[in-house]
C-alpha cells in the first residue's frame, strides 16, 4: 500500500469534470456533483464544468478542446461508460487518447468488486493521456464517482502519495511532442 509523504509539498492539479447524460440537466447532475466535492475537499481546482448528450462526436470535441487548454490537466468524465447503445464514452475517450492506462480500468473493477460483486463487470471505465493531459471516463453513479475518487484519483492526484503517483510524471507526459 502507498503512504503520503509529508515532506513533500501538496501540488494542486487543474481538473475539468464533463458529465455525459441524455436525461439530466446540470441541476440534477449528483455525480458531478460528487467529483466537485471531492476535487475542492482534497485541495485541487476546479478548472471547468460541462454537460453533454451522449453524442460521440460532441464528446471527443469537448475532449480536445480540454486537452488543449493548458489550464486543465485532469479530464474527468461520468456517465455513458455502461453496455447500452447510447453509452459512448468510453470510445470517444479512446478517439482522443494517445495512451490508455489499462490498470485504471483493472483497478477500478476491483474496488467496484468489493462494493456492488460480479455488476462490477458492466462497467466500462478507462483512463488514458492525450496531449500532456490525463482522461478518465467514471461511471454515471455517485456511488461508482466516489469509488473512483476515493480508491484511487485521491491517491494518484496527490503529488506526496509515495511510491508513485500520476502527478510527478505529469511533465513529461508530453515529452514526445517537444523537440530534441
Amino acid at each position: 500500500m502507498g503512504r503520503i509523504d509529508e515532506t513533500k509539498p501538496f501540488i494542486p492539479v487543474r481538473i475539468a469534470v464533463l458529465t455525459v447524460s441524455d436525461t439530466r440537466t446540470a441541476a440534477e447532475d449528483r455525480s458531478g456533483d460528487t467529483l466537485v466535492e471531492r476535487i475542492a475537499a482534497d485541495g485541487h481546482v476546479l478548472a471547468a464544468r460541462t454537460l453533454l448528450p451522449d453524442e460521440r462526436a460532441e464528446i471527443a470535441a469537448q475532449l480536445r478542446l480540454w486537452i488543449a487548454d493548458p489550464g486543465i490537466d485532469v479530464i474527468l468524465s461520468t456517465g455513458g461508460t455502461g453496455l447500452t447503445g447510447r453509452d459512448v464514452t468510453v470510445e470517444a475517450h479512446r478517439d482522443v487518447y494517445e495512451k490508455e492506462i489499462e490498470a485504471f480500468a483493472t483497478v477500478f473493477t476491483m474496488v467496484s468488486m468489493q462494493k456492488i460483486g460480479t455488476s462490477a463487470v458492466q462497467s466500462r471505465a478507462t483512463g488514458g493521456v492525450a496531449g500532456g493531459t490525463y482522461l478518465f471516463a467514471l461511471p454515471g453513479s455517485p456511488g461508482a464517482c466516489r469509488d473512483a475518487w476515493d480508491e484511487i484519483l485521491h491517491w494518484q492526484l496527490d503529488f506526496r502519495h509515495r511510491p508513485c503517483n500520476f502527478v510527478e510524471i505529469m511533465p513529461r507526459l508530453d515529452e514526445h511532442l517537444r523537440r530534441k
